[in-house]
């Protein structure tokens, strides 16, 4: 029933996120970063659907998607890539394309991806691109933060966009449409405060496992403390790690995976400060 539930949020996720490229961004000429927006230029310019080009480009990099991020991740970004792509191309000629007032576009278009992403995001996967470039260059080169990749990846594709379109003005639509994106993915996965997050505590006998596991699987750093069983009288390992809400179900996953009898508690945290969270995302 879990993976139902989880695969029925993730098709209804990719559905809102075709709607923000059929309906708003790409009638309108604005590229909304990563690949997607690639594959709006390519549109433009050569006629080709975008979401055949989507998968395309997206072929090599779920290979990576699997060394990276492991197979469940890996799995539900390619299903969520593959229904994001057939939607964009099946539901184009069947729905209203939006050309009226570029702003709205960009408003609606960005809040639609935004919250597309975000049940994506929520349980477990991704739509791959810039997500996975950004993993593998962050796992390469652990300074270079994976929202700072992203970053610099959409910065590069909407200043491609005002040569592609001739316009200026098309770039800075693409750049309101993702900073609207990204605010509604921080308000529905972290809530209203941008420094919550979870609280994970993992009390365990393969403590070293786990925390490679964490480190490689979840990029966030973890605390290890000596502890012992009272009830069990066995010396064990305590491992406390602050999460984004949305990565509590993939490090979930990487702790049975090692110990199925890890004892775990998920914590509510108001606010997280530091290296990861407000200081570097």
């Amino acid at each position: 029933m879990k993976k139902i539930k989880d695969y029925t949020i993730i098709t209804f996720g990719a559905a809102l996120y075709a709607l923000s490229v059929s309906v708003f961004t790409a009638p309108n000429n604005i590229a909304p970063g990563g690949l997607t927006g690639i594959a709006t230029m390519l549109n433009y310019l050569f006629s080709v659907p975008i979401g055949v080009f989507i998968l395309i480009m997206n072929a090599p990099l779920f290979v990576l998607g699997f060394r990276v991020m492991g197979r469940r991740f890996a799995v539900k970004t390619i299903v969520a890539t593959a229904l994001a792509s057939g939607f964009i191309d099946l539901i184009a000629p069947f729905v209203y394309a939006f050309r009226g007032d570029t702003a709205l576009a960009c408003i609606y278009g960005g809040a639609l991806n935004g919250l597309g992403l975000a049940l994506i995001f929520s349980r477990g996967g991704s739509t791959g691109g810039s997500d996975i470039i950004a993993a593998v260059i962050h796992r390469r080169l652990p300074q270079f933060s994976i929202g700072h990749v992203i970053l610099a990846f959409d910065t590069i594709v909407i200043t491609i966009s005002a040569v592609v379109y001739n316009s200026f003005e098309n770039a800075l639509y693409a750049a309101a449409a993702i900073f609207v994106s990204s605010r509604v993915i921080d308000a529905v996965i972290y809530g209203v405060s941008r420094n919550n997050g979870k609280l994970m505590m993992i009390i365990t006998e393969k403590g070293s496992e786990i925390l490679a596991g964490l480190l490689n699987g979840v990029f966030r750093g973890v605390t290890v403390v000596d502890a012992f069983g009272g009830y069990s009288g066995k010396s064990k390992k305590m491992l406390l790690c602050a999460l984004r809400p949305n990565q509590v179900f993939k490090a979930k996953n990487i702790v049975k995976s090692f110990d199925k009898n890890a004892f775990i508690i998920v914590a509510n945290a108001s606010e997280v400060s530091g290296t990861g969270f407000r200081n570097a995302d």
